[in-house]
């Protein structure tokens, strides 16, 4: 299942990304916020947390630009949050960095690029191989 959380300056975004959930049956979590003042450290925590928890491969936070909220999940151990603001990022991100989290800007990503990122994300796989080496050293910290 898809972990899903933002602050306040991502909750308009959220709202796209739902509905394009929604539309593709893809099951998520939500975590808020629901456009209240929020502070991006606490919803990355809860998502990141209730990831592992619960055993889900994926999450998708969104704060204002996406850069505080990817930097508070990457606290996470096990968190490869990636901080996207375009197509080939998103792929990319998951092709050789095998990032678990994509984090995404509500006020720097409007509503069309931010659905195609995630779907992007969610529909591409880890290469493996050469990439798993240097994955593994991020564990290692």
């Amino acid at each position: 299942m898809l972990m899903l959380g933002c602050d306040h300056g991502g909750y308009e975004l959220k709202k796209e990304i739902i509905k394009y959930l929604d539309e593709n049956k893809i099951e998520y979590k939500d975590f808020g916020c629901n456009g209240e003042a929020v502070d991006y450290p606490v919803i990355a925590k809860k998502v990141c947390n209730e990831m592992k928890k619960d055993g889900s491969d994926k999450a998708i936070l969104i704060c204002g630009t996406g850069i505080g909220i990817s930097m508070a999940a990457n606290k996470i151990k096990g968190i490869r949050a990636a901080n996207c603001a375009d197509c080939f990022s998103a792929k990319y991100t998951r092709l050789h960095n095998d990032a678990n989290v994509l984090c995404m800007g509500g006020r720097t990503v409007g509503p069309g690029l931010g659905v195609m990122m995630a779907d992007i994300f969610l529909n591409t796989g880890f290469e493996g191989g050469r990439h798993l080496r240097r994955i593994s050293m991020l564990e290692d910290e």
